[in-house]
């Protein structure tokens, strides 16, 4: 009887590494400290410039309704207001639209239009947002001035946000200018969402008799719904973000609107306005104290995408 010396396995683990995988993970590992460093570094200087103003207004600049160089009393109430209803009119209309988009291209579009049509909503991010500003005001706020508003006027001008003197420049205008800027954005992740559903679930859904549309919903859309949350909450941190664009469309006017068809500012707008201009110490500490606490707002809209993500997948990995 023979016996066959047996070799122990050899461990992954144990092996040395080569030259290049220490390279790849030194470089990556670079890279990510580099992009932490830069974060950090931004954080830094904007809060140090902000201090200032930080310090003399505290918590008040945030209820404040004045913007007064003259005088350097200054407030953010009506800046946040507009930004938060500016982002709030382009979610509403992008988010619906941007789930339609990612179905259609994913589920339903025949294979002869769907790579072309999923080039242009790609392209449409690639279009500088000072271009989609000037169309805003010159082409888009004048349709809005003379169709759209007047026609919402007359079916819903019993509503507050519906009431008051159609504009070309407002907070309608500019919030339909971000639903343009961030439809790219959402409608590329749901439909990238949708592409990762398994086959598998929603082939046994219409196996079992449901409709294509009862397969979507019951199935598409239930499984990808985490994802969709996120993709919603990051366009709505680059709508918060956005400066130029809104700055040519909102009408940069210091008061908080009643209605969706008066001019209005954002923290956006009013940092990139007024801040080249600045004439005193004061004034560029309180624009600098606006890119905070819009870095803030943005950041925390991040967060809160990836952790609903997380959460989320968790769990899905529990069930």
């Amino acid at each position: 009887m023979t016996t066959e010396a047996t070799t122990p396995p050899v461990s992954l683990r144990g092996r040395r590494r080569r030259f290049g995988d220490l390279g790849l993970l030194g470089l990556t590992g670079a890279a990510v400290l580099v992009l932490a460093a830069c974060l950090g570094l931004l954080v830094y200087e904007v809060f140090q410039h902000a201090w200032p103003a930080i310090q003399e207004f505290g918590l008040s600049f945030l209820t404040g309704t004045e913007w007064n160089a003259v005088t350097d009393v200054y407030g953010a109430r009506y800046l946040i207001w507009g930004t938060l209803v500016t982002s709030l009119v382009a979610l509403l209309i992008a988010v619906p639209m941007s789930i339609a988009i990612g179905l259609f291209l994913s589920e339903l579009a025949p294979r002869r239009i769907r790579l072309p049509v999923t080039m242009l909503v790609e392209l449409l991010a690639a279009i500088p947002s000072v271009v989609l500003g000037l169309w805003g005001i010159l082409v888009f706020g004048p349709w809005v001035r003379d169709t759209l508003e007047p026609w919402l006027q007359s079916f819903l001008g019993f509503l507050p946000i519906f009431s008051g003197t159609p504009s070309q420049a407002g907070i309608l205008p500019a919030g339909l200018v971000l639903t343009i800027m961030i439809i790219p954005i959402t409608s590329a992740i749901c439909r990238e969402l949708f592409l990762r559903v398994p086959r598998d679930l929603t082939d046994g859904a219409l196996a079992l008799g449901s409709t294509r549309w009862e397969a979507i919903r019951g199935v598409t859309l239930t499984y990808a719904a985490p994802g969709v949350a996120a993709a919603v909450l990051l366009g709505l941190g680059r709508a918060f973000g956005e400066a130029i664009a809104v700055n040519q469309t909102i009408g940069n006017h210091s008061v908080i609107p009643t209605s969706w068809f008066d001019p209005g500012d954002s923290l956006g707008s009013k940092i990139a306005s007024e801040y080249v201009g600045a004439t005193s110490v004061e004034q560029a500490s309180s624009i600098l104290y606006l890119a905070a606490i819009l870095m803030v707002i943005s950041l925390a809209a991040n967060v809160l995408a990836q952790f609903i993500v997380v959460r989320f997948e968790r769990a899905r990995r529990a069930v």
